[in-house]
């Protein structure tokens, strides 16, 4: 696999293109989207720029796609940042002019149906950075949290090594974007517990791969942007699970048979996302919300046991659908050093 480069940063002043690969969402809610549209300008000094299909609702795979090949071909845009996920980026991929993409490399941010985007740059052999998008992070009611504004700021701005540390509070309850009451506060969190390390003796550095569980289950049913299983060697992975609250079966099923295609045990590594534990289809209680991180946290080192018992994980990193969130580089360099329990990541 061709090393992967990480693509030049913006500066304040600079245009980014603000894209909806997935879901016209900022079309439904623009609450969350006008805020995070502010933050960019004020807190970041950025320029967002919209594509056709920004605030389009139903826009086709096709509408996306050429709104993602004008935001990489545009070299006054410096960067490109999603407004949300969605659950049919997939579909776009068959539209995407990869050698447009691969001649004009640009860091690319969004988490969770954005997986997509990700895998794709990173076979193109192009550093994508999962997180930080428009309308969950930059929209975030009351205030944007410090530890997502520090992670930003050093992945949109800097090379070079960035280290991860648990957040000292954190929560999964959101409020309605359609009340403009849910942004008058920030949301209520809990303390922070802190990371779980397994297998914690040894040190592991490599690139990272993975995102969202359930989109890449989606990418290995379709036979989707995933490489043999030894292109992944060394490599460190990295997983969350999404609002729709995966049972503790089906999060161990996806590694199952991610194990049974001779994926799991290439990653010496791999960094377990804090499980959101709540959704409005699923509003857990906090005892019900710990048992559901609990149980899945069980079916990750169940599935571990049986296809990857050498591997080291870490266990509720920041990262992915949890509030705050740290950005991961995808396909960029990751130290997960289990003696001295410090992640170190480089953006």
């Amino acid at each position: 696999m061709t090393p992967s480069r990480y693509p030049s940063k913006p500066r304040p002043g600079d245009r980014v293109a603000v894209l909806s690969p997935s879901s016209g969402l900022p079309g439904l809610f623009p609450l969350p989207y006008e805020l995070g549209l502010r933050r960019l300008r004020d807190e970041f000094g950025l320029e967002p720029v919209e594509y056709p299909t920004t605030r389009k609702m139903g826009s086709s795979p096709q509408e996306r796609a050429a709104d993602i090949h004008a935001a990489f071909a545009d070299p006054e845009i410096k960067a490109v940042i999603a407004t949300i996920g969605g659950e049919d980026q997939i579909t776009v991929l068959s539209h995407l002019d990869r050698e447009l993409l691969r001649a004009n490399p640009k860091p690319f941010f969004g988490y969770s149906d954005c997986t997509n985007l990700l895998l794709l740059l990173d076979n193109l052999g192009i550093v994508g950075y999962h997180g930080g998008s428009v309308m969950v992070e930059l929209g975030r009611p009351g205030a944007l949290h410090p530890f997502i504004a520090d992670s930003v700021r050093a992945a949109l701005f800097t090379h070079g090594p960035y280290e991860l540390t648990p957040a000292g509070e954190t929560g999964s309850v959101n409020r309605p974007w359609d009340d403009p009451r849910t942004f008058d506060a920030e949301p209520e969190l809990l303390p922070g517990e802190g990371w779980i390390w397994h297998n914690a003796g040894r040190v592991v550095e490599g690139a990272s791969w993975g995102g969202n569980l359930e989109i890449l289950a989606w990418l290995l049913m379709a036979d989707r942007e995933i490489l043999p299983p030894e292109a992944y060697e060394g490599r460190v992975l990295f997983l969350e699970t999404s609002e729709e609250l995966p049972s503790a079966d089906e999060v161990y099923r996806i590694l199952r048979n991610m194990g049974e295609r001779g994926l799991l045990r290439r990653f010496p590594a791999l960094l377990m996302a804090r499980a959101k534990n709540w959704s409005f289809d699923k509003p857990l209680d906090p005892e019900a919300g710990a048992r559901y991180r609990r149980e899945q946290r069980d079916a990750v080192l169940r599935a571990l046991a049986e296809y990857a018992p050498d591997t080291m994980a870490v266990f509720d990193v920041d990262c992915g659908h949890t509030d705050p969130q740290a950005i991961i580089p995808f396909g960029g360099l990751i130290r997960v050093d289990g003696e001295a329990r410090r992640i170190v990541v480089t953006y």
